[in-house]
């Protein structure tokens, strides 16, 4: 028997949660989009794909259920590459996926990766993107990229270790809050629809904004989502709750981890807005909160927290079947603990020649029932593309972010899927 297909792994301490959770309403899947200067091909694409796998040989697996964790298996089977017929961020069943865990679709000149969260987060998942695209590039330009040259001959030093488990602190006291969140109120749109909204921002004005706040980009932005979200959604409530702003953290930096598994954490910011009336308040809160939860300290708190949780040897022992229907059931309280999810993966490092045949990069998270809008934004070149997407009937919080920005005199484009009105059209 061919040795390949008896390779099997542990999925990693923050993975083990997501196909537990998982479902058509909570799909646990984000998206990485590459817009290109020129229009897919298909064949390539399905080349570049292949040729990346048999670098990254950990995205080249099924999961499979055992009696205590689901775990992964070698997948032998081809990925299937399909032209984009469906909302981003949509649930990915294995069955008609060729079991793999991750998606690839094409349209016009737009390249995604959809993917589920137990496989990588949004790190992990940028370095197999890019290799992607790196090879796809070098297969349609190839005079243009010489052997001697390509990027994709390079060999990372990558591990597949769970850096949980090897850093969480058992001492560790949990840092979570016991408020509930306040939860964006609106109707929905239904069919299962999902609203795409891009606003590709001019990175150098924005910088030159937050340096007069003396604030940094993903400070002034958190600043403005729930600025956003208080005058759009929120004042006309008479609700105590307070905005919740849940922000994932890269925890490589901090721990000087090189895995490409699954390693983050996340501060959130917990906006009462009683004394916060305006954004110069807001931005003010923020860049305190900032400092005080973006510790090695205070990211080991929610970090060991998690892993305690799942490293419990009674929780251990507890059979699948059963794990399901505690945490699904768990679950749904937890959610309400956050308002709104913003991610940023920040600068997306493309090497020089590369970059002339990319316009912009952007990532996307999937909307829930209690999360309706959930946001993320990536830095390529002078473009920082912000993304919402929203299952609400409605754009207002999205306009609110556009036309402050503009009235702060940044340039702002606006692309979307069309599920909603376009956002710049003045009233």
């Amino acid at each position: 028997m061919n040795r390949k297909h008896l390779e099997w792994r542990k999925i990693d301490n923050s993975g083990k949660i997501f196909p537990i959770s998982t479902g058509k309403k909570y799909s646990t899947v984000f998206r990485l989009s590459a817009i290109l200067t020129k229009n897919i091909s298909k064949r390539n694409l399905e080349k570049a794909v292949n040729i990346a796998l048999q670098k990254y040989k950990s995205f080249k697996v099924r999961m499979k259920m055992g009696f205590f964790w689901y775990y992964f298996e070698h997948n032998s089977k081809e990925p299937i590459i399909r032209k984009e017929k469906t909302y981003p961020c949509k649930y990915i069943n294995p069955r008609t996926n060729n079991n793999y865990l991750f998606k690839v679709t094409y349209f016009k000149n737009k390249i995604n990766l959809d993917i589920f969260h137990s496989l990588a987060d949004g790190n992990s998942a940028s370095i197999f993107f890019k290799e992607i695209i790196y090879t796809y590039l070098e297969l349609v330009h190839s005079k243009d990229f010489p052997e001697d040259i390509r990027v994709t001959k390079k060999v990372e030093d990558y591990t597949m270790e769970d850096s949980y488990a090897i850093n969480y602190d058992k001492k560790a006291k949990s840092n979570n809050s016991s408020q509930k969140a306040y939860i964006i109120r609106g109707k929905k749109i239904g069919l299962g629809a999902i609203s795409a909204i891009h606003q590709i921002i001019n990175f150098e004005q924005l910088q030159k904004v937050c340096k007069k706040h003396n604030a940094t980009v993903t400070q002034y932005l958190s600043a403005l989502l729930i600025y956003s979200i208080y005058t759009q959604n929120y004042i006309n409530n008479k609700d105590e709750k307070p905005i919740k702003l849940c922000i994932p953290v890269d925890l490589r930096k901090f721990y000087q981890s090189k895995t490409l598994s699954n390693f983050f954490s996340y501060i959130t910011l917990e906006a009462y807005m009683k004394d916060l009336k305006s954004f110069d308040d807001i931005l003010a809160f923020v860049k305190k909160d900032f400092k005080k939860r973006l510790t090695r300290e205070e990211l080991n708190k929610t970090m060991s927290g998690n892993a305690k949780i799942l490293l419990n040897p009674i929780i251990r022992v507890i059979p699948l079947f059963l794990k399901k229907l505690i945490v699904r059931i768990s679950y749904t309280q937890i959610r309400k603990y956050t308002t709104m999810t913003y991610s940023n993966i920040g600068r997306v490092g493309i090497i020089g020649d590369y970059q002339k045949y990319i316009d912009y990069f952007a990532m996307l998270i999937a909307p829930e029932p209690v999360e309706k809008i959930k946001c993320s934004s990536c830095t390529l070149g002078n473009n920082l593309v912000f993304t919402f997407t929203s299952i609400l009937n409605d754009n207002k919080i999205e306009k609110a972010f556009y036309q402050f920005l503009i009235n702060q005199g940044i340039e702002v484009k606006v692309e979307s899927n069309g599920v909603l009105d376009d956002i710049s059209k003045k009233n």
